[in-house]
């Protein structure tokens, strides 16, 4: 991965400290936590709480919330706590705050992945925008030289194109409100060239053309392109590949959950990256970290929701 400094210009943001001040530029975010009673996720709210950034609305089990505030000598004491035992219901009270405008931001605690999703997916009730609900992280890699977007690591296993269309959108509009004027996306495959035998290829090439044609507007599209062509400017040189994305990227394009999840886990345990992370989609900016993540990519995916 190219260590050469690039442009920082377009609004692009070099570390994930740099949230902290969009997110101090911004109004105050309220924070709605579904089944609060976890010990990873009171700590993280705790600490953006301590910075300024959100005020927290804790769903869940009272006693217990404050057991675990006992434990970890945090403070809770000036947060509004709910009391609901039953997991599902407290889904659904947290989804409600946010869908009636009571809450900014909807965050999943100590509850399964499926049990917290049924709540936000609920037709009725839910917090339900588009088509598509989709998973994007922001990195923090020692060697490149500003902030790198991944899309999708986590919700849709095997994106077809219409639905590669729709997480790009909501990767591109998430990033414009975080500031990037026009975000310069790769679309990765194996290969750049266009080959019919790999379907991420022709992906690749037609949201390209979407891009070039205003179908996708507010970005700088560019695939397929190979990883090391998206992140590297002098192997996009040594390939002779002329592009405005190719070694410059701010969001990568994945094809598909396994290439996702091996990058963003790559990125993680191998190159001590630092992570924020959000599920785009619906009505709100949704927290939901994995069991894996460190507590410093936890507080940086709150204070990246409290950004927007």
């Amino acid at each position: 991965m190219t260590t050469t400094t690039g442009t920082t210009g377009n609004g692009c943001l070099t570390k994930l400290s740099d949230l902290n001040e969009l997110a101090r530029k911004s109004k105050k975010k309220r924070l709605a936590v579904a089944v609060a009673h976890d010990e990873h996720c009171l700590e993280a709210i705790c600490a953006v709480d301590r910075m300024g950034l959100v005020e927290a609305i804790l769903v869940g089990n009272e006693k217990k919330i404050h057991e675990i505030a006992g434990k970890l000598n945090l403070d809770v004491s000036q947060m509004r706590i709910i009391n609901e035992e039953v997991d599902a219901n407290s889904v659904k009270i947290a989804v409600s705050m946010v869908r009636n405008k009571e809450a900014d931001i909807l965050m999943k605690g100590n509850v399964p992945t499926a049990v917290f999703l049924r709540g936000v997916l609920d037709k009725e009730n839910g917090l339900r925008k588009g088509d598509v609900l989709s998973h994007f992280a922001l990195f923090e890699v020692p060697t490149y030289h500003k902030l790198l977007g991944l899309t999708d690591a986590a919700m849709i296993p095997a994106p077809d194109f219409k639905t590669k269309v729709a997480l790009t959108v909501n990767a591109v509009e998430f990033m414009n409100k975080l500031g990037y004027a026009k975000p310069k996306v790769a679309v990765l495959a194996a290969v750049e060239m266009v080959n019919e035998a790999m379907p991420a290829t022709l992906d690749g090439a037609l949201l390209s053309k979407m891009s070039q044609r205003g179908q996708i507007k507010n970005c700088i599209i560019d695939g397929p392109l190979a990883y090391d062509n998206a992140v590297s400017a002098a192997s996009a040189k040594h390939k002779g590949i002329v592009s405005d994305v190719a070694g410059d990227a701010d969001l990568l394009i994945v094809p598909d959950i396994e290439a996702g999840n091996i990058l963003y886990k790559a990125f993680g345990f191998s190159a001590n990256a630092k992570l924020a992370a959000v599920v785009l989609g619906a009505a709100a900016p949704i927290v939901l970290t994995s069991r894996s993540d460190t507590e410093e990519s936890k507080q940086a995916s709150i204070v990246m929701a409290a950004a927007i």
